[in-house]
């Protein structure tokens, strides 16, 4: 996972979150790239995003709070409104009148609403909410509402992050090429936390690669460069007779391969795919079949 801090100073929720992404950097851990601290300027209001995880799967964004007191037991967990351990009142950072899931759904209203303005609307976005308890304290979670679109989980460890960012990277195809991130950043105007083509290609991201949009901050040469290897590898590798390159929505190219990973998911969507695909070709086969045979007669 990458980590592209934009604001270092942040809440104990926030740095905490830092340092789980920061050591997830195995086969078996989740990939992409983070933005931390980032904003987003719609409708008139400031967006401040504590975090924003962008797979090739998906995007999440996490917003991080810290329970300032010692609390054990389960919280009650409105979808608006104050968190309660009974009749207690629960406090969390930050003493904002709005909720945590109240914020969530805000923000990801704003970006993916942002994102369809800007062509990419077809990418889903999805909220959590990372709760911080105190050291040493248990807590569980108790949610009063039941939205697919937001989740609300407890941070004792990096464990739970893990196993949701592990979740929504294995639901669905690949949504996001390494150009859409690329455009994303450009246009939050986080240009400078932009990570080179080569990173994005390690991290998962596939599709192809407009070096232009690099163009302005500090991994342009990267990109260049990174072109150019491509092109010097594609003109030096030996070709087969009637060799056809592999469109971008062949099967292997939606789902790859990693390389020192069994991806079950990935190898059902390619042969379920392959399979549509035959089937279609059949079918159009069979049509234009009938239509031939029909004005024969």
């Amino acid at each position: 996972m990458l980590v592209r801090v934009q604001n270092p100073a942040g809440t104990q929720a926030e740095r905490v979150l830092i340092d789980w992404l920061r050591t997830w950097k195995g086969p078996g851990d989740p990939h992409g790239v983070t933005t931390v601290n980032t904003s987003l300027f719609f409708e008139d209001r400031l967006h401040r995003f504590d975090a924003v995880v962008w797979t090739p799967t998906g995007c999440v964004i996490i917003d991080a709070v810290t329970l300032t007191e010692a609390v054990d037991g389960e919280i009650e967990v409105p979808y608006d409104g104050p968190w309660r351990v009974g009749n207690r009142l629960v406090t969390l950072e930050g003493g904002s009148s709005r909720g945590p899931l109240e914020a969530s759904r805000d923000h990801t209203y704003a970006l993916q609403s942002w994102l369809a303005a800007h062509g990419l609307g077809q990418r889903v976005v999805q909220g959590v909410v990372l709760v911080v308890p105190q050291p040493g304290t248990s807590v569980r979670l108790r949610p009063l509402w039941s939205d697919p679109g937001f989740e609300v989980i407890v941070g004792n460890d990096p464990y739970a992050l893990h196993q949701y960012l592990q979740a929504v990277a294995s639901q669905g195809r690949a949504q996001w090429t390494i150009n859409d991130v690329a455009l994303a950043f450009r246009g939050l105007s986080i240009l400078p936390l932009l990570p080179g083509p080569q990173d994005l290609v390690d991290e998962g991201f596939g599709g192809s690669i407009d070096a232009t949009l690099w163009y302005g901050g500090p991994q342009q040469a990267q990109a260049e460069a990174y072109l150019e290897q491509l092109a010097y590898l594609e003109a030096e590798r030996p070709r087969r007779p009637f060799e056809v390159a592999s469109p971008w929505y062949a099967p292997w190219e939606l789902y790859p391969r990693r390389a020192g990973e069994i991806q079950l998911g990935s190898g059902i969507m390619r042969v379920l795919l392959s399979a549509g695909m035959l089937v279609a070709a059949a079918w159009v086969l069979w049509f234009v079949i009938s239509i031939l045979m029909a004005s024969s007669h």
